[in-house]
């Protein structure tokens, strides 16, 4: 007979942060549920690439219009001369959450580590730059975790994007975060101090 207690623990257990304790955790929760609620959580699973896409633009995942943009690419209140890179999903969340920010986003999709590993979403990276530099992009903020593979991966967008810098400022986040952090952790008032004090890199 299967064990579907391991079997879902060893599920849970893949999900980034998530230790076997805490996996086991979930599943003698949704053991305590109702049916339905179980039934509730498994439908939205199930159905999660039917209503969430990603943005043809910023890269993050959403649900979509019809036209495969986002509702921030969408948005024409949204100051079209600042794109923000971010690593992740995520980011783009806390930076929202902060308030101080009202420009374009492109999301990379994770970081370079030093030894060679790791990918970013670099191909996708320059063609929204260039078809935002047609409706008006002067800057790109580099809004990087504060580690060595944010160091490192802001060294290779800043590679990437080398042809398209004499007519694009490239800035950076200034003092604010702290070495080491991660721009998901940090609080809205952290945030704000680190994109009004950003600086050219």
């Amino acid at each position: 007979m299967r064990d579907r207690i391991e079997e879902l623990s060893s599920a849970f257990n893949r999900f980034p942060g998530i230790g076997p304790r805490q996996a086991k955790r979930f599943v003698y929760h949704l053991l305590s549920v109702p049916q339905g609620d179980r039934n509730r959580l498994a439908d939205l699973i199930a159905n999660l690439s039917n209503d969430v896409h990603q943005c043809r633009m910023c890269m993050r995942f959403a649900p979509v219009s019809t036209d495969t943009l986002c509702n921030y690419c969408t948005d024409n209140n949204r100051n079209d001369t600042m794109l923000m890179v971010v690593e992740k999903d995520q980011d783009l969340v806390a930076v929202e959450r902060a308030g101080t920010y009202r420009g374009r986003y492109f999301v990379l999709g994770g970081v370079l580590t030093l030894s060679g590993k790791g990918a970013i979403r670099e191909r996708d990276l320059v063609r929204v730059v260039e078809e935002r530099s047609r409706t008006g992009l002067s800057e790109i903020v580099l809004a990087l975790s504060a580690t060595s593979e944010g160091e490192h991966t802001a060294d290779r967008v800043r590679e990437v994007l080398g042809p398209l810098r004499g007519s694009i400022l490239i800035s950076e986040l200034g003092r604010g975060l702290a070495t080491g952090s991660e721009l998901e952790y940090a609080d809205s008032a952290t945030l704000s101090a680190a994109l009004q004090n950003r600086k050219e890199t």
